[in-house]
């Protein structure tokens, strides 16, 4: 076992070599340059693991000593909340609200119909009304369907009235009860013989009568009975056939008007001659 002496001695020299390196040492701690950094990240980190900010509530950038708000975080993982955190959370905010405003818009395009204002809603009720679109679309049908039964009508009479122009060089459009038609008649049928005869048509009989009517008026300017055509143009009505008979020129007019497909004659009544033009 070693002597008291050669333990104190042994000491000693422990000692001195712990002195000794502990010299050495802190002269190339201090030589090496100190990076503050480091110890900021490792604080920052720390602390954004915790989840306590810095200071009182707010969060240090960049130890500049400028303060944001405390709901900027770490963005960039750098260790420490700074102007690039800042301005990734404003980018963050931009996308979603352009994420949202694409949303809306693709809901608009897919249902682009909105409910009429109150002002132009019709009857009581959420319901009542519809959708303006719909509204255009229903008139839309039902005014061509109303023309599409007007053409047919239309053309149903135009086919009605060149078949009856087509029956004699002569037609007279009539009616039963009317006097001014029984004179037209009674001076065309017995004070005269046409050849061939005329075709008279008792337009308050016929099916189409009014319509029938109603295109004459468009087409010869006269609305009234009777009305007397010969090849398809209006000589007059029971005026224009009384004064040209008392004139003497009413067989001139028709076969001026009819051609050689008409031939006229007037009757003489108690004699037997027949007076020909």
């Amino acid at each position: 076992m070693p002597s008291a002496r050669r333990l104190r001695l042994l000491m000693m020299v422990v000692f001195a070599a712990v002195i000794t390196t502990l010299f050495f040492t802190s002269h190339m701690r201090a030589a090496i340059p100190h990076d503050n950094r480091r110890v900021q990240d490792f604080f920052g980190k720390t602390m954004n693991g915790l989840g306590h900010p810095q200071g009182n509530g707010q969060v240090v950038m960049g130890g500049k000593g400028t303060t944001v708000d405390s709901t900027v975080k770490d963005k960039d993982g750098d260790g420490s909340v700074d102007e690039d955190d800042e301005q990734m959370a404003k980018d963050m905010a931009e996308r979603l609200r352009a994420a949202e405003q694409k949303a809306k818009d693709l809901a608009n395009a897919k249902a682009p119909l909105k409910p009429d204002p109150p002002s132009e809603v019709v009857g009581v009720g959420s319901s009542a009304g519809g959708q303006k679109k719909d509204k255009s679309k229903a008139n839309s049908k039902e005014t061509e369907g109303s023309e599409e039964e007007e053409s047919e009508e239309d053309r149903e009479i135009d086919a009605t009235l060149s078949n009856i122009l087509k029956k004699a060089p002569v037609v007279i459009f009539s009616k039963t009860y009317c006097p001014y038609s029984k004179r037209a008649k009674g001076l065309l049928l017995d004070k005269y013989s046409i050849d061939p005869a005329p075709y008279v048509v008792e337009l308050d009989e016929h099916p189409l009568g009014k319509q029938l009517q109603a295109r004459l008026g468009v087409t010869t300017g006269r609305k009234t009975v009777p009305n007397i055509m010969i090849n398809g143009k209006s000589v007059g009505g029971g005026d224009d056939i009384a004064e040209l008979d008392a004139r003497k020129t009413l067989i001139d007019k028709f076969k001026s008007m009819g051609g050689k497909r008409l031939s006229m004659k007037e009757r003489f009544v108690g004699n037997a001659k027949e007076k020909q033009e």
